[in-house]
C-alpha cells in the first residue's frame, strides 16, 4: 500500500478527546480514526498555516466545487451549487434544523438503535423522541416498516431524523428502502433529516446512495447533511455541509443556521474538504481497503475466541456492532467491568436505545492495536462471565 496505516502514532497529550484517558487504558469509543488524514489535506493546512494570519474566512468557490464534483463522481449525485449551505459540524446543524423546523413539544422519529447524540439533539431542544425500532433477523437489521408508518402518522410527527448509512449497525438502505421510506414521510407530511456522514466509509465494491438522489418526493422533502470529518478524520476543524434542494426548505434551514451562529467558516473549514475531495480520494480508496480487513479480522476473532459473542456484519462505517446478549442484557454495566478490569473502553449499546446487551467497538486503528483491543475484549467478557458464574 502506498499509505502506512500500521503506523502507530502517540495521541496522549495532545488534548484528544478519545484519548485523553488513564495510562493502561485503550479507548476504542468515539468515531476518530487513529490515522493521519490524507497527505493533501496536510498539506493544503500547512500552505495556509504558513501565512500566519488566521482572519475572518470566506467560503471560496473551491468549497462549493469540491463537494459537487465528489458527488457526481462517487455518488451519482448532481447537485446545484444553490442547494448548499455550509455548516460548523452534521450536530450543530442537526440541532438549529430541529429547531427551525420542528415545534416545541412536537415528535422526532428515529429507528433505534442509532447514533445516541440524536437523542440529545432532540431532547434538549424541547422535542420528544418517537422510536421506531429496527428488527434484528438472522444477524440483519430491516425497517419495521408497519411500526415506522404507524409513528410517522403521529399528528405531533413532523420530522423523521435518517440514520444514512446506519450507525451503530453499519447498514447500507438500498434504493428502495429509501423511497419508500420518503414516500411515507410525504404521504404523512413528515419532512426527512438524513445524516450521510459515514457515506463514504464503505466496503470496498459496495456504493451508498444519498436519499435526497432516489426520487422526487425524496429530494423535495428532504435536507442531507454530510462532511468530510470522519472519512478523512477531520472532525477538529469543524466543517460540514447542508444540502437541500427545496427552495423554500432552504430559506428556513440557512437562517436557522445563520442565526444560531453556526454558518461563519474557520480559517481551515474550507480549505480541508477542498483538498480531500479534489485529491484524496486515492487514499480514501486505500484507507476503506484497511478498514475492511481490520473488520474482517475482527468478525473472525470474535467468532473463533470469544464464545457467545457475535460481530453484526456490516458493509458501513469503522464500528463494529457486537451482540454479547448471551452473555448479559446490561451492556452497560459490561462496558464498565471492560475499562475497569481489561483497561477497553468501548461503547455500551444501551445509549443507542433498543442497544442492551450491544458494544460498540471503532476498529479505525492500525491492525496490531485492533489486535490488543480483541484481546483484552476476549480476556474481559471471560473475567466478566466468570464474576457472574461466581
Amino acid at each position: 500500500m502506498k499509505y502506512n496505516f500500521d503506523e502507530r502514532i502517540d495521541r496522549r497529550n495532545t488534548g484528544s478527546l478519545k484519548w485523553d484517558v488513564p495510562d493502561g487504558e485503550l479507548p476504542m469509543w468515539v468515531a476518530d480514526m487513529d490515522f493521519r488524514t490524507a497527505p493533501s489535506v496536510e498539506e493544503a493546512i500547512a500552505r495556509r498555516a504558513a501565512q500566519g494570519i488566521f482572519g475572518y474566512t470566506a467560503l471560496p468557490e473551491e468549497w462549493y466545487e469540491a463537494y459537487q464534483s465528489w458527488w457526481s463522481r462517487r455518488h451519482h449525485f448532481e447537485i446545484e451549487k444553490d442547494w448548499l449551505i455550509f455548516c460548523t459540524g452534521v450536530v450543530p446543524a442537526i440541532s438549529s434544523i430541529i429547531r427551525k423546523m420542528t415545534d416545541t413539544a412536537e415528535k422526532v422519529v428515529v429507528m433505534t438503535p442509532v447514533y445516541n447524540i440524536f437523542f440529545n439533539s432532540i431532547l434538549n431542544n424541547g422535542r420528544n423522541v418517537l422510536e421506531s425500532r429496527l428488527r434484528l433477523e438472522d444477524g440483519v437489521y430491516d425497517i419495521d416498516f408497519a411500526d415506522l408508518e404507524e409513528k410517522l402518522s403521529d399528528p405531533q410527527a413532523t420530522l423523521l431524523l435518517l440514520c444514512n448509512p446506519h450507525n451503530p449497525v453499519g447498514k447500507i438502505w438500498d434504493k428502495e428502502t429509501l423511497q419508500r421510506i420518503g414516500d411515507l414521510c410525504v404521504k404523512h407530511h413528515v419532512l426527512v433529516l438524513s445524516d450521510e456522514i459515514h457515506c463514504d466509509l464503505v466496503k470496498p465494491g459496495e456504493e451508498y446512495i444519498p436519499f435526497a438522489s432516489v426520487s422526487d418526493n425524496c429530494r423535495k422533502n428532504s435536507i442531507t447533511c454530510v462532511a468530510p470529518t470522519k472519512a478523512f478524520n477531520i472532525a477538529g476543524i469543524q466543517t460540514a455541509a447542508v444540502i437541500v434542494p427545496e427552495e423554500t426548505i432552504r430559506h428556513k434551514v440557512s437562517r436557522g443556521l445563520n442565526t444560531d451562529e453556526a454558518a461563519e467558516p474557520n480559517v481551515f473549514a474550507a480549505i480541508a474538504p477542498a483538498a480531500a475531495f479534489m485529491h484524496g480520494e486515492e487514499w480514501l480508496d486505500e484507507l476503506n481497503r484497511y478498514l475492511w480487513e481490520n473488520r474482517k479480522t475482527a468478525e473472525e476473532y470474535i467468532d473463533h475466541e470469544i464464545e457467545g459473542v457475535t460481530a453484526i456484519r456490516a458493509k458501513a462505517t469503522y464500528l463494529l456492532w457486537i451482540d454479547c446478549r448471551s452473555v448479559t442484557g446490561d451492556s452497560a454495566a459490561l462496558c464498565g467491568f471492560l475499562r475497569e478490569h481489561a483497561g477497553l473502553y468501548v461503547s455500551s449499546g444501551a445509549v443507542y436505545r433498543n442497544g442492551g446487551g450491544f458494544l460498540r467497538m471503532n476498529m479505525a486503528c492500525p491492525r496490531a492495536v485492533l489486535m490488543e483491543g480483541l484481546e483484552r475484549l476476549k480476556n474481559g467478557i471471560r473475567a466478566y462471565t466468570e464474576q457472574k458464574k461466581q
